[in-house]
């Protein structure tokens, strides 16, 4: 599904199957959850989205082909594709594990092509191991909600209690 506009509803299109690049990998794709952050991005609120975009950032789904580099993954693995994709790698952020902070960082759905389309590419470094005790379907929204959620408890430490308020998804799983 592409968008090119906000306000245009999103068009279903017949796109070329990507091919990676260096440190990429091409993953089919089994599911996409649905992100408030996407109805955001298609309504207007995010400034500069890469137009045309395939919206989409909790994908779930298999490699079937590996870019020069990649070693970490391998054909017929099942990965999960979040909303940061990509970080230069080089800033301070980056250096002390805060890529989403990157002024560079790229962004599934956003700023790269997500996963309302049969095929995408993902940087193999925001690639996650899915186990498979989950379906497709359950391990969508793992990979943004989840995510919030499992950060938020890792950055708290010791506290025997963490408080999630306002977030929908992320404070429910």
């Amino acid at each position: 599904m592409l968008f090119e506009a906000p306000g245009e509803p999103l068009r279903e299109v017949d796109l070329p199957i990507p091919k990676p690049g260096v440190g990429q990998v091409l993953v089919k794709i089994a599911a996409c959850a649905v992100c408030r952050t996407d109805l955001h991005v298609v309504d207007g609120d995010l400034s500069e989205p890469k137009l045309p975009l395939v919206p989409g950032h909790e994908i779930v789904g298999r490699v079937v082909e590996k870019g020069q580099g990649v070693d970490s993954l391998a054909v017929g693995d099942r990965v999960g594709i979040a909303w940061l994709g990509w970080s230069c790698g080089e800033c301070p952020f980056c250096r002390y594990n805060r890529e989403n902070l990157c002024d560079q960082a790229l962004f599934t759905g956003y700023t790269i092509d997500g996963g309302y389309a049969d095929y995408t590419l993902a940087d193999h470094r925001y690639c996650f191991s899915i186990p498979e005790s989950y379906s497709d379907v359950e391990a969508a929204p793992l990979l943004c909600a989840g995510l919030i959620g499992y950060r938020s408890l890792v950055m708290a430490g010791n506290g025997k209690r963490l408080g999630i308020y306002g977030f929908g998804a992320a404070a429910h799983i």
